[in-house]
C-alpha cells in the first residue's frame, strides 16, 4: 500500500502513459501488482481500491477471482440472514463481521419460503414478490443486489449447491405445488439458466451438496410417501446422467422417539461435506454423524452443538467453511438474543466444537450461505 500511495504520486509524472500498469504499483509492474493481490485476502480490497483509480477497477472486476481460482486460493466467508431481507457476513480468518446492503424487496417477500445459494462471486436469494417467484442476487464486487433471470422452472423448497463458478438446483415444488424431478444448472459467469437432465425421482424439502466433484441430491420427501426418502441421487458433470444409490441416507430412528411434528414440519437434512467426507447433523438426536462411502453406512462422530436451538431443525445451519464444520445458530432467550458459530476441524481430532464468534441478534437464521472465491 506505502508503494502503491508513492506510485499515485509518480503516475503524474507520467500522465502521457495512462495505461492500467502505470496505475498500479509502478515500481513493480502489473503483474507482480496482480500477484501480491492474489495473496491477499479479501477482507482488504475495499481498503485497496480506494488508493487508485487501477486497483478500483480491478478489484470490482472478475479477474482476480478467475486467476485465484485457477491457483487454488480460495477464501470461505459465511453469509446469513436473521432477519428477512437483511444479511451478515463472517470472515472466519479475521474474525470480522459485516453488514450486507438491505434487499430492495416487496414485503410479501419476506413471507414465502426462501432459498439462498453462494456461486462464484455471487449470493443468490430465492423467494416470491406478488405471484411470481424471483432471484436476487448480490455481488461482491458491486457490493449491491440486483434481481437476476429467474429459473426456467420457477420452484421453490428445492436442493442446492455450488461447486466454483456454477451452482445447481434440483426437485422442489412448482408454483402449483406439484413435486418436481427436474433440475438445472447456474453460471454465476455468464448469469444464465440451463436444463439438465431430470433425476429418477421427484422430491422437495431434501438438501444437496458437492462431493468429489459430483452433485449429491439428499434426503427428502416424494410424491407417494410423507416418508423421507432414503435413495440419494448423484449427478455426474461430466457424463451428464444421474444415478441413484439406494438406502443411502438414513430414515428416522427409532431411538429418536415419538415426535408430535408431521416428517412436513421438519426442515430438509443438515448435511454438509469436509474434505470430500459427508456430515449430517442429526437435530432430533443431537448428534453428528459422517459417511462411511465403502460400507455405505453412517458412524456417529459425536454430539451436536448444545449452544444452538432449532424448531424442528428450521432456524440453524450447518455448513463446511474451507476445512471447518460450522454450526450456525443460538439459544432463544426471554428479551434478548444472540447468534454463535461454532466450528470444528475434522482433521484437528475428535468432534469438540468452539465458539468462533458471537454476536447479539435474532437467534434464527433464516439462511445462510457459504462462498469460496
Amino acid at each position: 500500500m506505502w508503494l502503491a500511495q508513492i506510485g499515485q504520486r509518480e503516475n503524474h509524472r507520467y500522465a502521457s502513459d495512462n495505461s492500467e500498469s502505470s496505475l498500479l504499483i509502478h515500481q513493480l509492474g502489473r503483474d507482480i501488482s496482480i500477484n501480491c493481490l492474489l495473496r491477499c485476502s479479501r477482507s482488504y480490497y475495499g481498503i485497496i481500491a480506494t488508493l487508485n483509480t487501477g486497483f478500483h477497477s480491478l478489484i470490482r472486476s472478475s479477474e482476480l477471482y478467475k486467476l485465484k481460482r485457477q491457483m487454488g486460493i480460495v477464501e470461505h466467508w459465511v453469509y446469513f440472514s436473521c432477519n428477512l431481507l437483511e444479511w451478515e457476513a463472517f470472515d472466519p480468518i479475521h474474525r470480522r463481521w459485516m453488514h450486507m446492503p438491505k434487499m430492495q424487496a416487496y414485503e410479501c417477500f419476506m413471507y414465502s419460503d426462501n432459498e439462498s445459494l453462494a456461486v462464484g462471486t455471487q449470493l443468490l436469494g430465492f423467494g416470491k414478490e406478488i405471484m411470481y417467484p424471483i432471484v436476487y442476487k448480490y455481488s461482491i464486487l458491486t457490493h449491491t443486489w440486483t434481481t437476476e433471470m429467474r429459473m426456467h422452472t420457477p420452484r421453490c423448497l428445492f436442493a442446492s449447491a455450488s461447486l466454483g463458478e456454477i451452482g445447481i438446483i434440483a426437485g422442489g415444488c412448482d408454483l402449483r405445488g406439484n413435486i418436481l424431478s427436474s433440475a438445472e444448472l447456474y453460471n454465476s459467469e455468464t448469469g444464465r439458466w440451463e436444463t439438465i437432465p431430470r433425476m429418477n425421482k421427484a422430491r422437495r424439502m431434501c438438501s444437496a451438496v458437492f462431493m468429489e466433484g459430483k452433485f449429491y441430491v439428499i434426503g427428502g420427501i416424494g410424491v407417494e410417501s410423507l416418508k423421507t426418502i432414503t435413495s440419494v441421487e448423484v449427478y455426474d458433470l461430466k457424463t451428464k446422467t444421474w444415478i441413484e444409490i439406494p438406502n443411502m441416507y438414513p430414515a428416522r430412528n427409532e431411538e429418536a422417539g415419538p415426535t408430535e411434528e408431521p416428517l412436513t414440519a421438519e426442515a430438509p437434512p443438515l448435511v454438509a461435506v469436509g474434505n470430500d467426507v459427508l456430515y449430517v447433523a442429526d437435530h432430533v438426536l443431537k448428534q453428528v454423524k459422517k459417511y462411511d462411502k465403502k460400507k455405505n453406512l453412517w458412524v456417529t462422530v459425536g454430539p451436536f452443538s448444545e449452544r444452538t436451538t432449532s424448531m424442528n431443525g428450521w432456524g440453524i445451519a450447518f455448513r463446511a467453511c474451507g476445512d471447518q464444520l460450522m454450526i450456525i445458530g443460538g439459544l432463544r432467550v426471554l428479551g434478548a438474543g444472540f447468534v454463535e458459530i461454532n466450528s470444528w476441524v475434522p482433521k484437528e481430532g475428535p468432534l469438540e466444537w468452539n465458539l468462533v464468534a458471537r454476536k447479539p441478534s435474532s437467534s434464527f437464521v433464516y439462511n445462510c450461505a457459504v462462498m469460496g472465491c
